[in-house]
């Protein structure tokens, strides 16, 4: 039987394959490019994660990462007028994804006795990394690095996740409060247009 942790990461894979297929659709992608897409999006940030933590890549030792990439391409290919057609799923599926991924990153890093800051940034670039890939793919500039609060959604969940965890909280609880943190900053930062200043060029100063 998978774990807890198995299935979030299970379905933050789904949800973030989702919103790269969804964006590569719009992009007028043919399958096999949306399907790598939607991979990228998906186990990208992982991936750099998994390498940063000298682990084997979670995908590579379990298919079911691909299966779930496949699943989010049917699904698109058979709902796709209706998930173009609702301008917030790709938010939608991307909060999730966000959410949980760095929920997963930061527990894999504490579950491998890394401090809570390396669990900070490893839970983040699970969360966000993903989406600098798809975004590159896509010949966007990357959300991360517009004025959207994105990265910085997942150092907020990743410091709650901590707290919990330094309070002695159950590691679902911790998940929980880490994944929720995530997902609302997300939302409110969005809903209420909350950014971080813009650093300004060369061009600026002059005015």
């Amino acid at each position: 039987m998978p774990t807890f942790v198995q299935i979030l990461d299970f379905i933050g894979t789904f949800a973030f394959a989702i919103s790269g297929i969804r964006l590569a659709s719009a992009k007028r992608f043919d399958w096999f490019g949306a399907y790598v897409v939607g991979l990228a999006t998906a186990i990208g940030g992982g991936t750099i994660r998994d390498v940063l933590l000298d682990v084997t890549p979670a995908w590579m030792l379990d298919p079911i990462y691909l299966v779930c990439t496949a699943l989010a391409l049917g699904c698109v290919i058979l709902f796709g007028k209706v998930l173009i057609r609702m301008n917030n799923t790709f938010f939608i599926f991307d909060s999730i994804g966000l959410a949980l991924f760095t929920v997963v990153g930061v527990g894999k890093s504490f579950s491998l006795g890394y401090p809570f800051w390396v669990a900070i940034i490893m839970g983040s670039i699970t969360g966000a990394a993903g989406g600098v890939i798809r975004d590159v793919f896509i010949n966007e500039i990357p959300l991360i690095f517009r004025k959207e609060i994105y990265a910085i959604a997942c150092v907020i969940g990743g410091i709650a996740y901590w707290i919990c965890d330094f309070i002695g909280m159950q590691p679902y609880v911790c998940q929980l409060a880490g994944g929720i943190s995530v997902f609302i900053t997300r939302i409110l930062a969005v809903k209420y247009q909350i950014c971080l200043p813009i650093l300004k060029g060369h061009e600026d100063h002059k005015k």
